[in-house]
């Protein structure tokens, strides 16, 4: 996918990641326009990427992702965490764990409220619907049928699913049958994104069905060293392609789908930033922009992990060997069983207490032991727990380390700089231990390996918390869409003050939602393409 039709192109995009794949489809449906994609990594060949339980060996494959660390965590007694993306065609979509969770209705409300004209929750539901070829639900004004995104619930969850639901429904919480219906809360199976039982990636949705038109051209192993801004309008970007340096022009807009990560780091070495840390590395300001970067976040967890001698969960012992060879066969012959899911199948939303108007924080059900000395080999059997913090207080900023583009940008999201961070995490906790302590539980075996019984007062939760909070691998925000100061873009994604740019992916959230976020980036890019292309918003639903 390195063909070339020419270094003059309509649009050009900046990285094949979720939204770069859905912004060449939609952009290359018109004949007349040429677009030009640009990605880092090589193609998506790589087999992790493919089977869908294979998703821990390809988030750990070094040649398909940036390998990204944070700074060191003050809050988190010094340590660095992993914040893996994708750098591969499809980005992170290619190596995510393909949950298809869109968030509560009221975060888009909150965007809309906060002066986002048109990202309201009945504005984007279109857009949602519209990516969507949803395999369980008929007839729902909530979900799609036909789009280019496949969404299934997993037709052969791990048995242990069955013991978390009957727990969480032995402590009066309610099942929830769609959490990408009008309301989250509650508890049940989750949705992946998956098609005949392998993984459903920006590439294979949106990009391969477009790959052979001959408007749109897509490069990889393109590194971009910074978009051209001349007076004000951006004309180009500068890349690295086969050892050369090149430019590659466009006559109408540059669209950044860096990720929150990529994207500002784009816009810093092209002189669109705080001009002050510009200068300073000797980078010639062309707008001085000091929110890019800034108001950097990630949904945080911690987890109570179980260790058992009981074989039922997902991995590897010479107990499960000839179901594990079964299953093998049965993948590599039918597509179906154990490979053929993500993993995590189950979880809840619930509110750390009853004031709130929505969840605050994500159970996230693993039947599989968390064996981090052999990772990512599951080797033994357990099952855990996670605690997901869903909309952190605390916020951190992406910042230049080099103006060389090859070098990793500084990557510090503040983890648990807000107080008010903590009691959620505990209070949830608390309650994994709780759902774990079920009659459902029993027949299992399981033992409490982290934090262990002795970590029980809150003080000491919090040191646990300290010593293994991590994120969960959802960065926002860094460009953050809004009408303030504050705001890198306007609502219509345009980067303020520069002319024929826009940026379309996670960093352009004012907020995270309450949930996983590939899904709300398939949204975003496709209300982009329809801004981009001048079109009338699909209507409201309902």
């Amino acid at each position: 996918m390195s063909r070339d039709k020419g270094t003059l192109f309509d649009y050009v995009i900046v990285g094949a990641g979720t939204a770069g794949c859905v912004l060449a489809s939609r952009l290359s449906e018109d004949p007349a326009i040429r677009v030009c994609l640009i990605e880092a990594g090589p193609k998506d060949r790589h087999p992790f990427i493919h089977v869908p339980a294979l998703v821990a060996a390809a988030l750990a494959t070094p040649s398909i992702s940036w390998g990204y660390w944070t700074a060191p965590q003050r809050n988190l007694n010094g340590r660095k965490v992993p914040v893996p993306r994708g750098r591969v065609l499809g980005g992170s979509s290619s190596i995510n764990g393909m949950v298809y969770i869109r968030g509560n209705p009221k975060d888009y409300d909150d965007w809309a409220a906060a002066g986002n004209q048109g990202w309201s929750y009945r504005e984007v539901l279109p857009y949602f619907v519209r990516s969507e070829n949803n395999e369980a639900f008929d007839g729902s004004p909530y979900h799609g049928k036909g789009g280019p995104m496949n969404v299934i619930s997993i037709k052969r969850p791990n048995a242990l699913n069955t013991a978390f639901l009957r727990a969480m429904q032995s402590l009066q919480y309610r099942h929830n049958d769609d959490f990408n219906g009008p309301d989250t809360e509650g508890y049940g199976l989750r949705q992946g994104t998956i098609r005949g039982g392998r993984r459903e990636s920006g590439v294979t949705a949106f990009l391969e069905p477009a790959i052979n038109r001959p408007n749109l051209s897509v490069l990889t192993r393109a590194l971009v060293h910074r978009v051209v801004i001349e007076n004000r309008r951006a004309t180009g970007v500068e890349i690295q392609l086969g050892g050369e340096t090149r430019r590659i022009g466009a006559r109408r807009e540059v669209i950044v789908s860096g990720g929150s990560i990529g994207s500002p780091q784009i816009l810093m070495l092209s002189g669109v930033g705080d001009g002050v840390a510009l200068q300073a590395f000797g980078i010639p300001v062309n707008h001085h922009l000091p929110g890019v970067g800034a108001n950097y976040h990630d949904h945080v967890a911690s987890s109570v992990q179980m260790v058992t001698s009981n074989s039922t969960s997902y991995g590897i012992s010479l107990k499960a060997l000839p179901r594990g060879a079964w299953n093998i066969f049965e993948y590599l012959l039918l597509r179906q069983g154990p490979l053929a899911s993500n993993v995590f199948e189950s979880h809840a939303f619930v509110k750390s207490t009853n004031s709130l108007d929505r969840p605050d924080t994500q159970i996230v059900f693993q039947p599989a032991r968390r064996n981090q000395s052999t990772f990512p080999l599951p080797l033994g059997h357990g099952y855990n727990i996670s605690v997901v913090l869903l909309y952190p207080r605390s916020r951190g900023r992406i910042a230049l380390s080099s103006p060389d583009p090859r070098a990793a940008p500084i990557i510090d999201p503040n983890i648990l700089s807000a107080p008010e961070d903590f009691e959620p995490l505990v209070g949830g906790l608390r309650l994994a231990r709780r759902i774990l302590a079920t009659p459902a539980f029993a027949r299992y075996g399981g033992t409490e390996f982290l934090p262990g019984a002795n970590v029980e007062s809150d003080d000491a939760l919090k040191d646990y918390l300290r010593a293994t909070t991590a994120t969960v691998f959802h960065p926002a925000g860094s460009c953050r869409m809004g009408v303030g100061d504050a705001a890198v873009v306007t609502p219509a994604l345009k980067v303020r003050g520069v002319d024929g740019l826009r940026v379309a992916d996670a960093s352009v959230f004012p907020r995270l939602m309450g949930g996983n976020t590939n899904a709300p980036v398939v949204m975003v890019a496709e209300k982009a393409a329809d801004m981009i292309l001048g079109r009338t918003p699909l209507p409201p639903l309902p």
